[in-house]
């Protein structure tokens, strides 16, 4: 069994939502949906067999070209794709290179039978991230492709103006994480993240920015937790609150996006930790048990 979780650029029209989510969940388990209408973006966790799930991320992401135009999306999350990323998650180190083969198979079905560019990213594609084909958006991407700077790794040599282009990646289970500050500055929680990520020398496998909330009128940092081993989520959540006290600001809330591994609530629980939207109910282990998979 694997596990999927593709990122679709709709946040806001519950019914396009629903439909796509039934198509990702055609020959598998939608454990967990994520919307987010400020990010404009719906963040969509199945499981299921390998075959099966293949099938059904390739259903999920054609509803989707179908019902979402990019061209009038106004999110403030980074985006170059109505199907954004699409990553494969190998639950166990043991499956891998399962995963990788499931996502170049699925990367090629989705340049052949939905005609859209897609670039591999991850372990798949040379260690690049999402953010390496996000830098400067869609505009800077399609300017890449003419010049020649970037080739992708299935389909054509274009972007579909109302589609964009596709990101397919294999990986381990991440946490993504939303920390909501209590200030309407930016910059802000852009230092914030700057001191938080690892590529700004901060903790390890953490990728973090600052992002604009025009609907609640704060800020927030939004993170990717790559590493739980080595950056546990608790602590993540603890540097982030101390970066934002030392600058007289406080935690207004805390957001999981997803669900994540049960060993990331034991680390919390073990430390004396409360993560905010982090419980029993929000692990991956039992929405697995409730689905029967």
């Amino acid at each position: 069994m694997l596990e999927a979780v593709p990122n679709v650029s709709e946040g806001r029209d519950v019914g396009a939502i629903e439909e796509i989510g039934r198509a990702f969940a055609s020959q598998v388990a939608l454990l967990d949906v994520h919307t987010d209408a400020d990010h404009h973006r719906s963040v969509f966790t199945v499981a299921g067999e390998p075959s099966a799930l293949a099938e059904s991320l390739l259903a999920g992401v054609s509803r989707a070209v179908e019902l979402v135009d990019l061209r009038e999306h106004d999110g403030v999350h980074p985006r170059v794709g109505v199907a954004d990323v699409v990553p494969i998650v190998a639950l166990a180190p043991t499956d891998r290179e399962h995963a990788n083969e499931i996502a170049r198979g699925l990367a090629q079905r989705i340049g052949t039978e939905l005609g859209l560019a897609v670039f591999l990213y991850g372990e798949i594609g040379g260690g690049k991230r999402p953010a390496f084909f996000r830098r400067g958006g869609l505009a800077e991407l399609e300017r890449r492709l003419e010049a020649g700077e970037l080739r992708p790794d299935a389909g054509p040599n274009r972007l579909d103006p109302r589609a964009g282009a596709v990101l397919v990646g294999a990986r381990a289970p991440l946490v993504a994480y939303n920390v909501e500050l209590a200030t309407d500055d930016v910059r802000i929680a852009a230092a914030i993240a700057a001191e938080v990520r690892e590529s700004g020398g901060g903790m390890p496998g953490v990728q973090a920015i600052g992002l604009d909330l025009p609907r609640s009128g704060r800020v927030q940092v939004s993170m990717n937790v790559l590493d739980l081993e080595r950056s546990p989520l608790h602590e993540v959540l603890e540097r982030v609150a101390r970066e934002a006290g030392s600058r007289g600001i406080a935690i207004a809330g805390g957001e999981l996006v997803g669900l994540v591994p049960g060993s990331v609530l034991e680390a919390a629980t073990a430390a004396g930790s409360v993560v905010p939207g982090v419980d029993e109910t929000r692990t991956l282990e039992r929405a697995l048990a409730l689905s029967s998979l």
